[in-house]
């Protein structure tokens, strides 16, 4: 729950930046010259791009988050059993060796949602966050292209 409250007020501070950094675009390209409205133009860019950024990586953390309370009333969810250093990571033997149980069924079950998510979790337990993602969104994708989402889930319909 800590992290929500963190990342929802992180969202809001950076909404509030963008609101900022917009109106300072507005007040530019209102002085009217050459030079004001050009440079007033490009700082308006900035908190689109950043508006873009934060809804895409707020649509992939509520799927990935979906996924993983669709996997866990199935029982799929995988074990956070691996041991940990003392500053808390998971230990990168005990990682390597989790991964490579994964990628052997994912290779197995390659339309299989369920196995590329857990294969995420490995990719993040193994300290790859670029392949997590990207596991994490093929997951997402290949569960979008299965069809309904299972009942029960926040905001969806239930399968007929």
């Amino acid at each position: 729950m800590r992290d929500r409250i963190v990342h929802a007020l992180l969202c809001g501070a950076l909404l509030v930046y963008f609101g900022l950094v917009g109106h300072r675009g507005v007040l530019l390209i209102q002085e009217g010259t050459p030079v004001t409205v050009g440079l007033g133009a490009a700082v308006l860019v900035l908190p689109l791009i950043g508006g873009w950024f934060l809804w895409r990586s707020l649509r992939f953390v509520m799927n990935a988050n979906r996924l993983a309370r669709e996997l866990d009333a199935e029982g799929g969810l995988p074990v956070d059993d691996l041991p940990r250093t003392p500053s808390g990571r998971v230990d990168r033997a005990a990682a390597d060796a989790a991964f490579a149980v994964r990628k052997a069924e994912t290779e197995e079950r390659p339309d299989d949602w369920r196995c590329w998510f857990r294969l995420a979790v490995a990719y993040h337990d193994a300290r790859d966050t670029p392949r997590a993602r990207r596991a994490m969104q093929h997951a997402i994708d290949l569960r979008a292209a299965a069809g309904t989402p299972a009942a029960g889930t926040a905001g969806e319909r239930a399968p007929r």
